[in-house]
């Protein structure tokens, strides 16, 4: 397996683009089952989960092209082989679920594999099962597998989701606008990926009114046409190399990042002392002087401060002055890394949902194992703030979501590089 080789110590200077995101193409993909007629989506991110998603969606028969290097996904679902979302895929990525609404809403029918994706608790789908029996299809797990028909079609409804769920508010939003007459969705997710969604939806003819809000209105329509749609700023990649310099100490300028996207994070990355300022180009982050100041922090859906940030957020957070809290009400099992962060000398208590870490001035260089997406990054900007090298395994989780992170920080000169496995 590929490992990642850093050298700590040194401040960056430079620019980093920051790509589509991850969340909102993959979630954009399986629009694409909703109409006969081509949909393309542009500023698409290189990622293996981006892969993934469209290894799945050609196995329902839909055509698949990456163009421009990857930036350009065009995809047409004109005729669909299968409804069968295989378990040999799904596995892979949690996202494959999203295919479920679509299905159900262009076909009639869907077979679709439990999902999987990283290790950081249960994530259940009983969400998307509720809001698609609103919707009026019927489903059975059986053989590991969501079996759901709506022979007659679906109609509008009120979905009153009990929590707050994502996925689910995708999932119900694609559904929704084939089905006959208004569905009302309540307690909607408020991530910007929802609204890039929704807008996408728009442009291929949906009626929709309500997303960034906790309630989303849709007026079923007939029919879906072709659309051609930019994937909208990566919030999380922009969090996450926002942390570089506040880390490491310099300047670097995110391009094409927007403030509007992250604003929570970026309030506590000032609040830690951290300067932010948005710019014509993106967003431009400096730390000069000192170690930065602790803050806690507490994860809750969006608007709040993002859970896929967290462990980026805690290894600031171990160099910072100070103890800081950090409480995870999102995922049950997200400090996996706390323990990978203490072989670094980090100083770091963990009790269930909750972390508590109290700065040291200097991280050491180890050995470290990432065990999920934001894990594997989180310890390599643990790395840019340590005395000597670092060097972490088992990165095949940081390709999932994040490309080319060593050329990206070496051209802010940083010392890292991509050891290959043998």
């Amino acid at each position: 397996m590929d490992a990642i080789r850093l050298c700590g110590g040194a401040a960056l200077e430079g620019r980093i683009p920051i790509a589509g995101a991850k969340n909102a193409c993959l979630t954009l993909m399986p629009a694409t089952l909703l109409s006969e007629e081509p949909l393309t989506l542009t500023n698409a991110p290189r990622l293996a989960d981006i892969r993934t998603m469209a290894e799945l969606l050609e196995s329902l028969g839909v055509e698949v092209s990456m163009l421009q290097d990857g930036r350009v996904l065009a995809l047409s679902s004109l005729s669909l082989d299968s409804t069968r979302a295989d378990y040999e895929i799904v596995r892979k990525m949690r996202a494959s679920v999203l295919v479920l609404g679509p299905l159900l809403a262009r076909a009639g029918h869907a077979e679709v594999s439990l999902p999987g994706g990283c290790a950081i608790g249960a994530r259940p789908v009983d969400l998307h099962q509720m809001a698609m029996e609103r919707l009026g299809a019927e489903l059975e797990l059986r053989d590991g597998y969501l079996h759901a028909k709506a022979p007659r079609g679906l109609r509008g409804a009120v979905i009153d989701f009990p929590m707050v769920s994502v996925g689910a508010t995708e999932n119900a939003l694609m559904a929704a606008t084939l089905a006959r007459g208004t569905t009302v969705i309540r307690n909607a997710a408020r991530e910007p990926e929802i609204a890039d969604l929704a807008r996408c939806l728009r442009r291929m003819g949906a009626q929709i009114e309500g997303e960034g809000s906790a309630e989303i209105t849709i007026e079923g329509v007939d029919r879906l046409s072709g659309a051609t749609h930019p994937v909208v700023a990566d919030r999380i990649e922009l969090g996450t190399y926002m942390l570089a310099p506040a880390i490491a100490g310099g300047e670097v300028e995110c391009l094409g990042g927007r403030l509007d996207l992250i604003e929570s994070f970026a309030d506590k990355l000032m609040e830690a002392g951290v300067d932010v300022v948005q710019t014509q180009s993106g967003v431009k982050v400096s730390r000069r002087n000192g170690r930065v100041r602790a803050v806690d922090v507490l994860t809750a859906p969006y608007p709040g401060f993002p859970t896929d940030l967290q462990a980026q957020m805690m290894a600031l957070m171990c160099t910072a002055e100070g103890v800081s809290v950090l409480e995870e009400r999102i995922f049950e099992n997200r400090f996996m890394h706390a323990p990978e962060l203490m072989r670094m000398g980090a100083r770091i208590e963990v009790h269930g949902g909750t972390a508590t870490v109290t700065g040291v001035e200097r991280l050491r260089g180890a050995p470290v194992m990432a065990t999920d997406l934001r894990a594997s990054v989180s310890l390599i900007l643990a790395g840019l703030a340590a005395e000597g090298e670092t060097m972490v395994n088992r990165v095949y989780h940081l390709d999932r979501g994040y490309e080319s992170v060593e050329q990206k920080l070496r051209a802010c000169g940083a010392t890292i590089e991509r050891v290959k496995s043998e």
